[in-house]
């Protein structure tokens, strides 16, 4: 039999790999995990650990004016950019010590290098160039944004990965995309005091979620004072003699900015990591090729989270890591169940959901019922706020099974959590109107929609 130097080597310190290594290692198992620049990965370095934390503090200013209309008189403020960077840092930093000391205390061996494959059991460690070899090597080194290299002047742009360390806020800044991380950023920057404008080639922001809520958040972006440019398109960009960003667009002329941010989009972190010398298949998109259990094409090989292109979720990945431990170390198959997956828009007002879309349900399903409340929140009746919530169930009309779930609004993330509990269970809209109301609150509106607002037969919309 052949003796290997460890039971599994996991390259990549990011969510999934930490959780696979670490439960491995907590087994007894003789775990290696190398990780080249910081653990704790995407989320936890440059994601949604710092990305919620900046949310946080673009919300301030809303919050002080909002606090005149409740009788408080809030003085005179002042934002500085450097302390929250700071803080930002003290703060991932004290997580990334987490991380290392869950592996420590389950007696992982840390590796602060880059791994590569040399062969189905072997990595080489590009500090010491040392080989060593596994029983089983676990790919889970994420992705990265797009760098948009066919761009003439993309070296002048940053990503979400410069973003939060920025050494001063610009005062203008254009934002190139439409998906969640462009929504975000565009909210973000604009709460702190940045003019903003976001372009995005497509005719609605949020392309992948329910109509309603890329409408209603795109009306309350503008109304805030964000210019949104749909169906356009950057074409160049190069540097005044102010040191200023000029862009050329398709549509609306050229636009000077202090800073422009591509958010286009990651791709998987797969090259130079040797997975062709080893025989790993890639896709179209250089992500791995997995199987339903995070097996690649090569037996003694896996991969999951965003290396693999499937769904690119931080509890996705953890969830991927138990089920790989589950699988490969305790001898209990278990395939990841990626259906019904609750997530959360960060943008402001914020977007929940979970589950089909109206448009995803109609082209499903014969008979849809779709519930909509559209209303003023409490908080703004005081503070005279204009926003709107926006909650919508899309129903099965034959079996009355809630088909998805949709909320726009201030805690939409924190809902939509509690409605992935109920739709993963199968709930009916029966079950929803059975359940007595929590009052007064938003979440409410959930379970007082009685009569769907309209329906959907074939496709088509009754009323």
């Amino acid at each position: 039999m052949t003796e290997y130097d460890y039971d599994l080597f996991v390259i990549g310190g990011g969510s999934g790999g930490v959780r696979s290594g670490r439960l491995a290692a907590g087994m007894g198992k003789r775990v290696a995990i190398a990780e080249e620049f910081r653990f704790g990965g995407t989320c936890v370095i440059r994601g949604c650990v710092p990305k919620k934390l900046y949310v946080y503090a673009s919300q301030f200013h809303e919050h002080f004016e909002d606090a005149a209309g409740f009788g408080w008189t809030v003085g005179e403020t002042r934002f500085d950019w450097a302390t929250l960077v700071a803080a930002k840092e003290k703060e991932i930093t004290r997580l990334e010590g987490l991380y290392r000391k869950g592996l420590e205390n389950a007696k992982a061996e840390i590796l602060n290098t880059r791994a590569v494959l040399a062969g189905p059991n072997t990595i080489r460690l590009t500090a010491d160039d040392r080989l060593v070899t596994a029983e089983r090597i676990l790919i889970a080194v994420g992705g990265h944004p797009t760098p948009h290299h066919d761009l003439p002047g993309h070296d002048l742009c940053i990503t979400s990965n410069e973003a939060f360390d920025l050494p001063s806020l610009p005062g203008s800044i254009l934002i190139a995309g439409g998906g969640y991380i462009a929504v975000e950023f565009a909210n973000i920057f604009h709460g702190l005091g940045v003019e903003t404008t976001l372009i995005y080639r497509g005719r609605e922001i949020l392309s992948r979620f329910d109509q309603d809520m890329r409408r209603g958040l795109h009306a309350a972006m503008e109304a805030k004072g964000i210019r949104i440019l749909c169906e356009d398109i950057m074409q160049s960009v190069v540097e005044d003699a102010d040191g200023r960003r000029v862009v050329a667009t398709k549509n609306h002329g050229d636009l000077v900015v202090d800073q422009v941010m591509l958010a286009l989009g990651r791709v998987p972190n797969t090259r130079g990591l040797g997975l062709e010398t080893a025989g790993v298949a890639l896709n179209e998109k250089g992500a791995v090729v997995v199987d339903a259990f995070s097996r690649t094409n090569v037996s003694s090989i896996f991969a999951l989270g965003d290396v693999t292109d499937r769904v690119q979720l931080t509890p996705v990945a953890i969830h991927e890591a138990m089920c790989f431990v589950e699988t490969e170390f305790r001898d209990n198959p278990v395939s990841p169940d990626h259906d019904m997956i609750a997530t959360a828009v960060f943008s402001q007002p914020e977007i929940g959901t979970v589950g089909m879309s109206e448009d995803a349900a109609a082209k499903r399903f014969d008979d849809i019922e779709v519930y909509r409340a559209e209303f003023r929140p409490m908080k703004a009746t005081l503070s005279g706020r204009s926003e709107k919530t926006i909650m919508k169930l899309v129903v099965n009309a034959a079996d009355r099974k809630v088909l998805g779930a949709h909320v726009l609004g201030h805690d939409a993330g924190e809902m939509a959590q509690l409605l992935g509990v109920s739709l993963k269970a199968g709930c009916t809209k029966d079950d929803f109107d059975r359940t007595m109301a929590v009052h007064p609150t938003a979440a409410e509106e959930l379970v007082t929609m009685y009569q769907p607002s309209y329906r959907l037969r074939g496709g088509v919309r009754v009323p």
